[in-house]
């Protein structure tokens, strides 16, 4: 029976579906551009490949095309009945996925991994910072994707998909020189792989080494195509590098070509996540934002998102209006979070109107009560040092500079000369 390169059996007979679902997976994996062409390429030489349907359905959900995926799952969907036991756990968890029950589809995952821990596309569901355990809602969740990770590392040994990704769970709880050592024997086996390039970002990011990361970024971003999954975010970290290194054309440079709605491509969480947290972190570090800035990004998250439902969207929607001044939909977002974490959601909603307003003590408090568990909502540190830097900002609006200063030596002591932050 043909195989993977996992060592997973396949029930395809076609060895040009096999290799183009191999093709696919490894794009997919590396958020390289054509994983959908190469599924797609696996399906058109074998139409009874339920993994390839189903490897089609996941490359659509995971950048937000949810219509394009329910289509691609349909086809599985007739034809049920044909399915190897393997393929019937993918298909019962991307089923829960695709309706949007969470917690069933991890359910069904860890359940699943138990009988095929090397099945990368199962588990990929579950890594990183906007997976199922990222986006989960839950406290200590990057404790839990630490300990899911290491979990499955006996399994994968030296695979430059796992690997970067067990950095990842490394870096985030805080075992950076662990996940250096990962992530470099990643980049090694495959340069090209785009995760681990983002996720050695993140070790440049969390180490404040800002001119090393950028050098990096700069070069490797040069053969990366822009119909990559991360194209768009990986351009945040370079234009959030630009600015701290005091490059604003060239932040602006970035933003403009590689991160705005209507030049990004990639998933549209990122777009509207990066483009709030870009402008608000330039406006705190003394940039000025006009303002129709802000209302492009309102109009936007406005757009895509109508309706709350993801907590790390939702905040940073909730920013984007609140400075765009459009109450309406910032008190939508308050009355109608939803989810594990939407106290968060509705704290942070009420902090983002109370800066707008420039209420800052107000704001102050909304800030502080969250500051213990703003893991909560999902994103990297990185991404939610926009949560630690809004908190010292409004404590500069009321001159308490000495405190936020000894707050940042506290919270995030390898930032304190990043240059992120206008007065300190």
């Amino acid at each position: 029976m043909l195989q993977d390169r996992y060592g997973n059996d396949l029930s395809t007979s076609s060895a040009t579906a096999r290799d183009a679902y191999i093709d696919g997976v490894d794009r997919f994996l590396a958020a390289q551009a054509g994983a959908e062409g190469a599924f797609q390429q696996a399906v058109a030489a074998d139409p009874d490949f339920t993994l390839a349907h189903l490897g089609l359905a996941r490359v659509r959900q995971a950048v937000g095309r949810g219509k394009d995926a329910a289509e691609a799952f349909s086809v599985v969907k007739d034809n049920a009945g044909a399915m190897t036991a393997r393929e019937v756990g993918h298909f019962n968890a991307f089923s829960l996925l695709l309706s949007g029950d969470g917690p069933g589809a991890y359910k069904a995952i860890r359940a699943h991994l138990l009988d095929h821990p090397r099945d990368a596309m199962i588990a990929q569901t579950c890594m990183g910072v906007f997976g199922m355990i990222g986006f989960s809602g839950q406290p200590g969740r990057e404790a839990e994707q630490l300990a899911f990770t290491t979990s499955l590392a006996p399994h994968y040994g030296e695979d430059w998909w796992f690997l970067c990704q067990h950095g990842f769970s490394q870096v985030e709880a805080g075992q950076t020189k662990n996940a250096e050592a990962n992530l470099e024997r990643a980049l090694a086996l495959n340069p090209k792989n785009a995760n681990a390039a983002h996720i050695r970002a993140h070790v440049y990011y969390e180490a404040g080494e800002t001119q090393a990361g950028a050098a990096f970024m700069k070069d490797w971003m040069q053969d990366y195509d822009k119909g990559g999954a991360l194209h768009c975010h990986i351009s945040w970290h370079v234009a959030l590098w630009a600015m701290e290194h005091g490059d604003i054309d060239q932040m602006w440079e970035v933003l403009d070509r590689d991160v705005a709605p209507g030049k990004a491509w990639g998933p549209a969480l990122n777009i509207m996540t990066d483009m709030a947290s870009l402008l608000y972190r330039a406006e705190l570090a003394g940039v000025e934002v006009p303002k129709s800035r802000w209302a492009e990004v309102s109009r936007y998250a406005t757009d895509v998102f109508p309706n709350p439902g993801i907590a790390f969207g939702d905040v940073h929607a909730a920013l984007a209006h609140a400075m765009a001044g459009n109450m309406d939909a910032l008190n939508r977002i308050r009355t109608d979070a939803k989810g594990p974490a939407a106290d968060v959601v509705q704290t942070l909603a009420d902090a983002f109107g109370a800066i707008a307003a420039e209420r800052w003590a107000d704001a102050t408090k909304h800030l502080t009560a969250v500051m213990a568990s703003h893991e909560r909502i999902g994103g990297s540190r990185a991404q939610r040092d926009l949560l630690e830097y809004a908190l010292l900002g409004t404590l500069l609006k009321q001159g308490a500079t000495d405190d936020a200063k000894r707050l940042l030596a506290m919270r995030r002591p390898e930032k304190v000369r990043a240059g992120a932050i206008k007065g300190l």
